[in-house]
Formats: C-alpha cells, structure tokens, sequence
C-alpha cells in the first residue's frame, strides 16, 4: 500500500485541471508540464508547480515520456497521471514511470499492451465469446488492398491499430478510394500515435455508439459502471454523451456489462477503463477498450455520484473497490456536450485565436469542464475543445433543456465554435425521442441545426443594439453635453449612420434621439415606437411590442451581441472603404493555420473536380484541400513542411483548357 502525495498530471488543459481538482479535495500536491504555447495556460497557473517541456508540437512536448519521467523526479511527484490522448495509452510510458519508482495512476501495461492494438484486441475478444465485426490488416501495395477490400466487403473503415479519439479513420464506399484512404490513415495515426498499422473492419452504417465504463482494482474486482451513449459524432469524434442509454433496457444492459467486464478481466484489468460497442437493433459488436479515462466520464460521475479520478487514486494506491463502487446505482440522466472552437458550416474545421470573453452559467446539477477564460488563445497544435458542459437532471428530458438553455446562456466571444450546433441538436425532436445514431449528423445539416439560432431579424435587431451601444460609449467619452443621448438631432431629418456585416449579410442602421423619442431605419425600413435605454455593455430596447435586455462586447470594430433571440457578431464597416487589390481568380486559400504536410501534384497538372491538392495538419487532424472543379494547376505557392495562415493562397487555379 502506498500513500500518493503529489501527482504531475501528464496532459494539458481541461482535463488537466479536471485531475487536479481532485487531487486538491484529497490533499494530494500537483505539478503541470507545458510546451510552449502552453506557458500562460489557465492549467500551468493553477498547478502547485509547473515543469516546461519545450517545443510546441505534440512530438516535441507532450508526447517526450522521458521529459515527462525526469520533471516528475526533479519535482518530487511520487505518482503520474496521464490524463487522456498524448501518452495515456503508451505501455512504454507508463514502464517508464514505474522503473523510476513512481506511481502510474492508469491500468498495468500488459493490461495497456494487450488493448493498445485493435487487431490484438479483436483477436482476444473473439476467445473471450464478445461479439466482433469482420477485419483483416491491410498491407502495402494496390492488390493486398483490393484483395482486404474484396475479402470484408464496401463500405468499410480503416482504422490505426493504436488510434483513438477519431483519428487514423476513414470510410471507404468505392474500391477507387481505398489506397488514397489507407495512406491518409496511415500518415494520420504515425503523427498522432507513433504507429502506422492499420486494418479494414466491416462497417455498419449508422449503428448506435454505446460504450462500458469499467473499473478494476488489484485483488481481482471488477465491475460494469453502466453504459454510456455516445452515438453524435462528426469525423468520428463524440460530439454529445449521455448516460444512461435511451436505447437500452435492463436487460440489455446487463449484456453489455456483462461482456465489458469479460472484457476487462481477461487483461486483468485495473483503473478505469472504457469498452466501446457498435450497436444495431439489440445486437452489439466489440469495437475498441480504451485503457484510460474518457473524455465523457462526467456523465458516468453525475449519474453513480462516484470521483473516477478520486477511485483512480486509491485503485493505484493499492485500496479495494470501495462498497459504493461495487453497488453503484444509475440516478437520473445526464448529457455532456463538448464544445469545441470549430466552423460546423465549414466542414467543422478547427478555428484558432484568442477568446475575448468566455463565460457559462452556474447552478444546481450544471457541471463545466473548460480549459480556456477570458484572454486564453486557441492555437493549431492540440485539439479544439474548450469545455465540457454537463447537466444532470431526474429526467432525459430535463437534462436535455436545461443543457440547451446552458449553452444559449454562454457568452463566448472571439472564435467561432459549435455552441448553436449543440443547441439545435439537444431541442431536436429526433434527439429528444431518443433516436440517435452514428449517422445523425449526416441527417441533419450544419446549416438545418443552426436554423433555430436566430436569422436575419435576429441580426438586425442586434445591429440596432450595436449602433445605440457604440453611440452611448461615444457619448460618455465626450467632454462636452455628456448628459445627452448621442445621435440626438434638433433636425428631424438627420440620422445617425452606421452599417454592419455579419452571418446574414450587410446591415444598415440609422437612428436618432428626438423630442418625441428614439427613431430607427433599418435596411431602409422605417421602425416606428422604438424605446431604449442604452450604455456601452447594456441596451434595454422596446421595439415591435416587446421589450428585452442586450448584452454588448465590443472588441475593435467587431460587436457580440447576446439576447434572448440568439447571438451575434457584428463587424463595423468604415463609411468610407479604401479599395482592396483584386485577387486571383482561382486562387484556392488555407481554411484554418495549420502546417502542410503534402503537396499533391506539381504546377501544370491537369485536375478534376475532387482532386486533392494540399494536405494540411492542424489540431492533430488531416484537412484536404481539393479543387473545385476541372482545370490546370497554375500556380502552387506552398511547400511541405510550410506553416501557413488561414486565408493564405496555396494554389492557383486556370480554367479547363
């Protein structure tokens, strides 16, 4: 038996400040270790010390297991927790740490070794009666392909052995993609996990994702901790968890525990662990075991009232399963939502930069897991998540609202994210019957779930709001007649001007303060019986028979603006534009920063619509670039290895010839 003192925590962000909120309540002292850009990080603060680990990429900071190992010893830590991705599943690692007398708060490496590959996996599996889709390992060369693709049967996933978290992935319907998918998979899983070995599985289309948590402790107890559904999912990645299942009874959960725990026990399993099925109708197919907490555990928390991290913690110290543990009971439901700093309509590509405001609210049954505030920058080396933003709730129902109106609440200024996606999703009836699988996003639309998320009117009300607020701060920062409302005109035929650009288009306001009270035109249109109070943050406004408060930020000549009716963000346009260079026709620019890490074919290729051109890297995910339609590569302006900004040209495009 050991008694565990102080804990480094080998990973970054939310989660790192997850494990170490627990580590405070225990009494346990904690170390963070940064690259770089990590430096000024919300996790690096609240650590009781902080080792940095230079470089910025994952292969030069987070993933060194032996700088890891050495900041611990010269930091005195006794135990190591890694969190999840980076090196939570590296059995190497986790020997690493205990030859240098240091506690790996996770599952034996034998235990890690023996899921930490797929195919292995499947294999043993297959010995232990749970039940697995078709697979084979894909080899080199255009004929072991084709003979992998004929032998499973289209469509069909290639999958990175070691992958995790949606990454090493790609879906194959036609035989003329499997190559071009297998090097991609490749490529992908060799950044992100060191190991290029991929396999082709059977795919089912849109089945359920309905995973275990499992937990085992060293005197041989394991136990089922109840599923958890996390079918919503965009480039494979969970998007929306929630537990218990709306598609599974008593008794099915009983199977699938049941077959979890086989799972886990015939690795002898210790920690938290997580087993992963596909499910159709009441069938469910073995698809990966996760040797490391979830992402997703709050849920799995809210519902059984247990600290996963807390078991963790004594598991490592050698304790048994506490009684709670053993005989955990599901209460109520709850529904994680992650938010992510991504376009949805933009074929959910990462965004970076910095978050002016950052905010959720607080209350009863309401979890959030961030690891960004106020002033945090989002940049292209690591995932996109934000926070996770949990709710619990005696009911699906409950929990579902009272998350829907959480994230309509929240106040998050400065990137684009997938807040009103996850909005739209949770009030979908589709949702909230309960009908949810791996095809749910490929059903509904981006641009369909951000529908409800406020419109035309929606922006022009807020322009409105903007224009008033801008004045009111001009206004109290004028040295002279400051006790009167800017915009105020004697001559009933003056307005004051401004427009506005924002999601639904150019926006033009006038307005002005009269005798006989507020005047307004919008887009032209006279907007009689308007009334308002208004300060530079805060605008109360009456208009159309309805009055409502505004919450304004103005950051430069941008306005986010928050109201009952949605969110906007509006940017200022000068009255007087200076004229901007013509671009290059066929000029084909960079979605997000990232680095490029393939330049497909040469100046002066022919190309069909489709076509890839460029292969970027951001956020740990390969982003294609392909051309728009047929015609001849002009100009190729980028190299590989090149970092490049979002917006930057990479390729020149000519018509067909």
């Amino acid at each position: 038996m050991k008694t565990i003192r102080k804990v480094l925590v080998a990973n970054r962000g939310e989660i790192a400040r997850r494990v170490f909120r627990t580590c405070r309540e225990m009494g346990i002292g904690t170390v963070a270790v940064f690259s770089e850009p990590d430096r000024d990080a919300l996790f690096v603060r609240e650590a009781d010390e902080a080792a940095p680990l230079g470089g910025a990429s994952p292969a030069d900071s987070y993933l060194r297991g032996e700088a890891i190992v050495e900041a611990a010893v010269r930091a005195g830590a006794d135990a190591v927790h890694p969190g999840y991705g980076f090196l939570a599943e590296n059995a190497g690692f986790a020997r690493r740490v205990a030859e240098a007398g240091l506690v790996f708060i996770g599952p034996p490496p034998d235990a890690i070794d023996a899921m930490g590959s797929k195919l292995a996996a499947r294999t043993l599996m297959q010995h232990v009666g749970v039940p697995v889709l078709p697979a084979v390992e894909l080899g080199e060369g255009g004929a072991a392909l084709r003979a992998a693709a004929a032998r499973i049967g289209l469509p069909a996933m290639v999958k990175a052995s070691a992958g995790g978290g949606g990454r090493g992935m790609r879906v194959v319907r036609d035989p003329a993609d499997l190559e071009e998918a297998v090097r991609s998979a490749r490529r992908e899983a060799k950044a992100a996990f060191g190991d290029d070995t991929v396999f082709l599985e059977r795919r089912l289309d849109s089945p359920r994702h309905v995973e275990v948590q499992v937990f085992g402790d060293g005197h041989g107890n394991v136990v089922s901790l109840f599923e958890r559904e996390c079918s919503i999912q965009r480039r494979h990645q969970k998007v929306v968890e929630e537990s218990p299942s709306p598609a599974v009874d008593e008794r099915l959960r009983d199977a699938l525990g049941a077959a979890a725990v086989a799972a886990a026990r015939a690795v002898s399993y210790v920690g938290a662990g997580t087993v992963e099925f596909l499910l159709a109708e009441r069938e469910f197919f073995f698809l990966e075991m996760n040797t490391r907490l979830q992402v997703e555990h709050p849920v799995t928390e809210a519902v059984t009232g247990l600290d996963l991290v807390r078991l963790q913690i004594h598991v490592a110290e050698g304790d048994v399963l506490p009684r709670e543990a053993m005989a955990a009971r599901i209460a109520g439901h709850a529904i994680e939502a992650r938010l992510y700093a991504e376009d949805p309509e933009n074929g959910f590509l990462p965004v970076s930069g910095r978050l002016h405001r950052f905010r959720l609210p607080e209350g009863p049954g309401l979890r959030v897991d961030a690891g960004v505030a106020d002033g945090s920058v989002v940049g292209t080396d690591y995932d996109p998540l934000l926070a996770k933003v949990v709710v619990h709730a005696p009911t699906r129902a409950e929990a579902a609202s009272r998350l829907a109106d959480a994230l309509s609440r929240a106040r998050i200024h400065g990137l684009v994210t997938n807040r009103d996606l996850l909005v739209g999703i949770l009030r979908r009836l589709e949702f909230l019957d309960g009908r949810t699988d791996t095809g749910f996003l490929e059903r509904h639309s981006p641009s369909a779930l951000l529908a409800a998320a406020g419109g035309a009117e929606t922006d022009r009300l807020h322009a409105v709001v903007a224009a008033l607020a801008a004045a009111a701060a001009r206004r109290g920062e004028s040295p002279v007649l400051g006790s009167l409302p800017s915009g105020w005109r004697n001559n009933p035929s003056a307005l004051q001007e401004v427009a506005f650009e924002g999601r639904s288009g150019r926006i033009a306001v006038g307005y002005a303060w009269r005798r006989d009270g507020l005047v307004l035109r919008v887009d032209g249109a006279e907007r009689p019986g308007a009334r308002a109070r208004a300060a530079p943050d805060h605008v109360d406004l009456e208009l159309d028979g309805v009055r409502r408060g505004y919450e304004v930020h103005r950051v430069g000549d941008v306005h986010y603006v928050d109201s009952p009716l949605g969110h906007s963000v509006l940017r200022e346009t000068p009255r007087f534009p200076e004229g901007e260079e013509d671009e290059a026709a066929g000029s084909l620019r960079a979605p997000m920063p990232g680095r490029v890490i393939r330049v497909a074919l040469p100046a002066g290729s022919a190309v069909e619509r489709g076509t890839v051109l460029v292969v970027l890297e951001a956020m740990k995910m390969e982003h294609q670039v392909v051309s728009p339609r047929a015609g001849v590569l002009r100009e190729v302006r980028v190299a590989e290895g090149q970092q490049v900004d979002a917006g930057e040209v990479l390729a020149v495009l000519d018509g067909p010839d």
